[in-house]
């Protein structure tokens, strides 16, 4: 009999069409614990844990024996499962709402990417329909909280995507309907709020569109005491012009990035009336505005305040970087980092970003000369850190704070800033210490000001500690500070209660009976050096079940500990980092070396696991890890996974190469290769890998000084450094040679011969071709000797064999495939061979074949260059509209992953004949 569970809503299962019913909550949440992993194993511990939780007695284990012996009486004895060490639910993940739902949102997406919008606006519809209330609403333990709010999460995404592939498809009156109730259930989410805008408009609503907006404006600013994004601010602005952008149909600008990077403005900013309006009028009327002065008086707080209240004059956005010039314990950033992370914010990523100085500089230059863009430079070292991050735009800006004067930057106005006068210096501390301690004893303020200099960091730190203690007279802490021997230790001791501040925050957590999780687990993440922390990682670094680690890391949020970074995501303030590295510090040795291991070893698995979904030649992990990691169960899942957890994981990586343990960091750089290749960003890996080829030659490993260096080729090959991309393989075929695999050399003759071909050296890209196939051969490896073929069919119609390139193609169809990832290549070199061979018909059929499963497979990089060939075949068969569609379709794709801008893809689409774009210049 079909046996049915559903808790997206009122808890329920159904067993051969009839309900059943189970009395007792832990009957209820053991099974429904089962569930939530349905077809995994569960282990004893973890439902015990989860279960029964703090009332947890010895006698614990047999009372679940005998809920799961009542389970099987009450549904049928194989439903449940013993397996080693805790029982699995035997069910089809389908048999589970709550899993349906989730493969039909994401079926529903995928066939919204692949634009099917009948078929992605249905699958939204059946996974909605399956929500019958709200999420395991009759289970109050916190493994149950945190899942209904991660499914309500889900929910609402799903829910919101729906709405704007209804508006796509001119739905906006329904829309309308089943949005606005929405809208007044969740008033602080922006989204939903821009799309229901959106609906009023196109169905000639417009009064109430914009009334929408002045709701959503009054209930942020109540809520949050924050004005309503950039989003909603630009379309009440476009509702108020009569935007054509608005219409149904206009061009898409939603792959458009415009970076909005402001850190949020200081509540207690005040006085600066003068600064702020001389800051406005030097932007206005020069390239570069420049604000100096010793540190503590407010430079940061000044800039940012002003370039909040000027952000609407630059359409391309506003860009912020921290230089880092005056940071403790922090090395200033260099010119090539500031240029990396100002290029990635303008659309680019991956290959498309220069490796190299000189070509970074040349390439943000291209980008911001016709661009309308601010970029704050916060915290600079000196004039030669700042002058090549100075946008090239006569319509762009640059706002610069430093200690230092920078007086010989170009195009330049100058603010030194000083401290704040008297009054204002009181008006400040009275909106950071309250304004009755203040106005009950005025002389103290005013000597505290006076004693503070003036300098607000000075006059945040006094009204700090006074709004700590409400009790305390002012005129206490003025005759401390009136000595002049010790005000600077009294000043000083400020900074030092930050830290006690903090470590009465983890102290109280250690005294709460719920809270001795989240303070055991705060300095266990000042191991890592992660910009953020995931339960996933967090249960490694503890050695516990992740519900038990995400229950902590919202322990630390309420304490306000950590800070939301994301759903699932959770990252420190800087100076509660510090705190969280210096209780790191005094962990127990062994400790602390084994979480972090664990840690490390957590993103070792879901990296070897992401490789082996995504890489299907069969083999072992390059190195086996010891803890468990993330499960993927398709390739979609692994990119989302990367692009997620891309900073996390190569912070891991650097770190491990930093570490006592050669192996865990060769492995790890190793475990990246294959996600990042498939997500487009290798090249990301540069460093990481020359990072392992030197952590493995000072341990005497081969095998993995021979995979980074082959991997490190790879890269470089990408980059277009082909010298160094064949020195590097050189290096990787003589170690395999001394690892005594010479088995392995397959990859780098493989990798040879393709730049070899790159380069027209069809000599010795046979050559290469030929070594790689002899291993292929021998060892019977057909994955790969499909692959070789493949790339082979390059070399052939390079030499003018067509007829020999269009039937090697065709073997490598045969041999090389086993996913829609491979087929797709495999069907794009057979569309080239019949390229040059002439035979253009057959070409533009076999392309089209490759862009469906290339798109489906979800290999953006590969689908580009089959949409440029493809278009060049439509092209030459005299189909210009269909070239110009699919030419667009190749840049879109590079858009979306970031490895182009939105300028350089128009640019491309202007020319009769686009060029082959850089990103993807390099790939056979």
């Amino acid at each position: 009999m079909t046996t049915e569970i559903g808790y997206l809503g009122p808890w329920q299962v159904m067993l051969g069409g009839r309900r059943v019913g189970l009395v007792g909550r832990r009957r209820v949440a053991v099974l429904t614990r089962l569930a939530l992993d349905v077809g995994r194993p569960v282990t004893m511990q973890q439902l015990v844990t989860d279960v029964w939780g703090q009332t947890s007695t010895a006698t614990a284990g047999k009372q679940l024996h005998i809920v799961v012996s009542k389970l099987r009486d009450a549904l049928t004895p194989e439903t449940i499962a013993t397996v080693p060490g805790g029982y699995l639910l035997d069910l089809p993940r389908d048999r589970v709402d709550a899993h349906l739902f989730t493969r039909l949102a994401a079926q529903a997406r995928a066939a919204r990417d692949r634009r099917e919008p009948a078929v992605a606006d249905e699958l939204f519809r059946r996974a909605l329909a399956l929500w019958r209330g709200s999420a395991l609403a009759e289970l109050a333990d916190p493994w149950a909280q945190i899942e209904a709010k991660r499914l309500e999460e889900e929910r609402m995404a799903a829910f919101e995507d729906h709405v704007e592939l209804r508006l796509a498809r001119g739905d906006q009156h329904g829309v309308v309907t089943d949005l606005t109730p929405y809208v007044l259930a969740h008033p602080l989410r922006e989204g939903p709020r821009a799309q229901l805008m959106l609906a009023l408009y196109r169905a000639d609503r417009v009064s109430e569109a914009l009334a929408v907006y002045r709701e959503g404006h009054a209930a942020m600013v109540e809520e949050l005491g924050l004005e309503p994004g950039a989003r909603l601010r630009r379309l009440r602005q476009a509702v108020l012009d009569g935007d054509p952008v608005l219409e149904l149909g206009a061009p898409e600008q939603s792959a458009t990035i415009v970076p909005a990077e402001l850190p949020a403005g200081i509540q207690s900013f005040t006085a600066r009336q003068e600064e702020a309006e001389w800051l406005r009028e030097a932007l206005l009327s020069t390239g570069v505005a420049v604000v100096d002065g010793p540190g503590g008086v407010g430079k940061s707080a000044l800039a940012v305040h002003v370039a909040h209240a000027m952000a609407g004059r630059f359409g391309d956005g506003v860009v912020y970087v921290d230089l880092n010039g005056a940071t403790p314990g922090v090395q200033p950033l260099s010119v090539l980092d500031a240029l990396g992370h100002l290029l990635r914010s303008l659309g680019l990523d991956g290959s498309a970003v220069p490796a190299d100085l000189d070509g970074a500089i040349a390439r943000y230059r291209s980008l911001t000369a016709a661009g309308n863009l601010l970029v704050i430079l916060d915290n600079a070292l000196d004039a030669g850190q700042v002058r090549p991050l100075i946008p090239a735009g006569a319509d762009c800006r640059a706002l610069v704070t430093s200690r230092a004067a920078l007086s010989t930057l170009d195009r330049a106005r100058h603010l030194h800033l000083s401290g704040l006068g008297d009054r204002d210096a009181v008006a400040l501390l009275a909106r950071i210490a309250g304004r009755e301690p203040v106005e009950r004893e005025p002389e103290a303020a005013a000597k505290i000001a006076e004693l503070c200099g003036g300098f607000p960091l000075a006059i945040r730190i006094a009204g700090a500690r006074l709004a700590a203690r409400p009790g305390r007279r002012l005129a206490d802490l003025a005759d401390r500070l009136a000595d002049a021997t010790h005000r600077l230790d009294t000043l000083q001791y400020a900074d030092l209660a930050v830290r006690a501040s903090i470590a009465v925050s983890h102290q109280h957590l250690r005294e709460e009976s719920g809270g001795h999780d989240a303070a055991h687990v705060l300095p266990l993440l000042g191991l890592l050096d992660t910009p953020t922390h995931t339960p996933a990682a967090t249960a490694a670094l503890a050695g516990w079940p992740e519900a038990r680690a995400e229950a902590a890391l919202e322990r630390l949020h309420d304490a306000r500990l950590l800070e939301l970074a994301g759903p699932g995501r959770y990252r420190f303030h800087d100076l509660i980092r510090l705190y969280a590295r210096e209780q790191a510090g005094e962990l127990p040795g062994q400790d602390g070396a084994a979480a972090l291991r664990r840690a490390l070893h957590h993103y070792l698995a879901s990296a070897n696991t992401a490789t082996q979904r995504v890489h299907l030649q069969v083999q072992e992990p390059y190195y086996a890890a010891e803890q468990p990691g993330v499960v993927f169960t398709s390739a979609h899942e692994v990119r989302e996974w990367t692009e997620a957890e891309r900073d996390n994981l190569l912070a891991v990586a650097h770190q491990a190469a930093e570490s006592a343990d050669p192996h865990t960091a060769v492995g790890l750089a190793l475990a990246l290769h294959w996600p990042f290749n498939y997500r487009g960003w290798v090249t990301h890996l540069a460093d990481v890998h020359l990072n392992a080829i030197a952590v493995a030659a000072r341990c005497g490993d081969w095998a993995g000084q021979a995979q980074a260096a082959s991997f490190l080729g790879w890269v470089y090959r990408d980059q277009g450094r082909h010298e160094q991309a064949i020195e590097q393989l050189k290096r990787g075929v003589v170690c395999w040679g001394r690892a005594g695999l010479p088995h392995r050399r397959i990859g780098a003759f493989n990798n040879l011969g393709i730049i070899h071909t790159l380069l027209g050296q069809l000599d010795l890209a046979r050559i290469n071709f030929a070594r790689a196939m002899e291993i292929a051969e021998e060892t019977g490896d057909v994955y790969a000797r499909g692959t070789i073929h493949n790339n082979g069919v390059h070399l052939l119609y390079r030499q003018r064999r067509f007829d020999e390139a269009i039937a090697q193609a065709k073997i490598a169809l045969v041999e090389w495939n086993g996913s829609l990832y491979v087929e797709g290549a495999s069907h794009e070199t057979l569309g080239r061979a019949y390229l040059h061979a002439g035979r253009l018909a057959e070409a533009a059929d076999t392309f089209e074949v490759a862009l469906t499963l290339l798109r489906e497979a979800g290999y953006r990089i590969g689908h580009a260059v089959a949409a440029w060939w493809c278009g060049r075949t439509l092209h030459e068969l005299g189909r210009p509209a269909e070239a110009r569609r699919v030419w667009r379709d190749c840049f879109t794709t590079l858009l979306e992953a970031r490895l182009l801008t939105r300028a350089e893809a128009d640019d491309l689409l202007d020319q009769p004949v686009p060029e082959m774009p850089g990103p993807i210049a390099n790939m056979l």
